[in-house]
Parts: structure tokens; sequence; C-alpha cells
């Protein structure tokens, strides 16, 4: 580990768990939860803008491709479909080599 990637692995573990503006080598910046660390990787919980945003959640798909459980129309009314199943997923995880990350702040938590 060289002294950059040490020093980036010391600020993550000083703010785990915290939300944090990280920029990488290459410029680009992302808001986030710091989630794990390992001596290569470092673990986020990145939100997600809105449910319109391209990101398809997988999450809510059972047998046959359809939401709630079997075919359609069949089971408990409601039961599986929002409002009343499982809530939608607000953040998405992004997993970044150490070596990638070039600047750390934090963030206030509102």
């Amino acid at each position: 580990m060289n002294h950059d990637t040490k020093h980036m692995y010391e600020l993550c573990k000083n703010h785990m768990h915290s939300y944090v503006l990280a920029q990488t080598t290459d410029g680009e910046q992302f808001d986030g939860i710091i989630t794990g660390l390992d001596d290569e990787y470092v673990y986020f919980a990145v939100p997600l803008d809105s449910p319109e945003s391209g990101e398809q959640d997988y999450g809510d798909m059972r047998a046959f491709g359809y939401p709630g459980y079997g075919y359609p129309g069949y089971g408990f009314p409601g039961y599986g479909y929002p409002p009343f199943g499982r809530p939608r997923r607000r953040f998405r995880r992004l997993v970044l080599p150490l070596a990638a990350l070039a600047a750390l702040s934090i963030l206030p938590w509102y």
C-alpha cells in the first residue's frame, strides 16, 4: 500500500458510516455513505436520484417476471405491491478501489 492509498484508507476508516462527498482520480464526484472498507476497496451506499432514474429494481420481481407472487390476479390483493410490499430501494452499492479515490470530505446529514 503506497502513501496515498494508506492516507485514503485512514480517512475512510475515520469516516466509516458517514455521509461523504468523494472525488475519484478521474475527476468524478458523488455523495454517499461509507459502509465498508478493506485493504483494497471502499464500499459506498449511494442514494438513487429518483425511481425514474433508469435503475431497474429487480427486487420485487418474482416467478415469471410478475410483481407479487405467482401469476397476476392470484393471491391476496395488494400483497407484494407498493405500498404494501417491500419499500423501494433508495440506495445502490458502489465498490471502488482505494487507489481510485483522490479526495473525501464530510457532508452534513440532514
